[in-house]
């Protein structure tokens, strides 16, 4: 039961992402997330990279609350959360935006459609216009792009 809840919760997330970056990052916090985007920022963080603490918090709380609470459903919430974090950094400034510049050569249909959306997503600057908000999943067609090259 507990693996279900991290599950659950772990792909719950990406819904969640998906409205967040939407509706949060590119509406009233668009102040943080804005250099993200147009790249103003000096060095190697973004006002966008304090995204992490207003995730990791909450996390943090139910996975501390829940152990206090004999691993109460609040601990695997809190665990699916994180995990769901990990995989945030690691696909995303790692695989895409190449903080750390490894995995960079993939024939992975799914990991070059993730990237592909992500380019279409960042082509526009300002936070009234964009698209492919999704982390995990998104569109289709750009899974189809690299399918149809193989």
């Amino acid at each position: 039961m507990n693996l279900l809840i991290v599950v659950i919760t772990f792909f719950t997330m990406e819904g969640i992402t998906w409205l967040t970056h939407k509706y949060i990052m590119h509406g009233f916090l668009w102040v943080l997330h804005k250099d993200h985007h147009d790249k103003s920022h000096s060095g190697k963080m973004e006002r966008n990279d304090y995204f992490f603490l207003i995730f990791a918090i909450p996390a943090i709380g139910m996975l501390y609350y829940g152990s206090l609470n004999d691993f109460s459903p609040w601990f695997y919430i809190g665990l699916g959360v994180t995990l769901y974090g990990f995989a945030y950094f690691f696909v995303h400034d790692i695989f895409i935006h190449q903080r750390i510049r490894i995995f960079r050569n993939t024939k992975s249909p799914y990991l070059l459609g993730i990237r592909r959306a992500h380019k279409q997503h960042h082509k526009h600057t300002d936070k009234g216009e964009g698209e492919c908000f999704g982390f995990l999943w998104v569109p289709v067609k750009y899974f189809k792009m690299y399918i149809q090259k193989r």
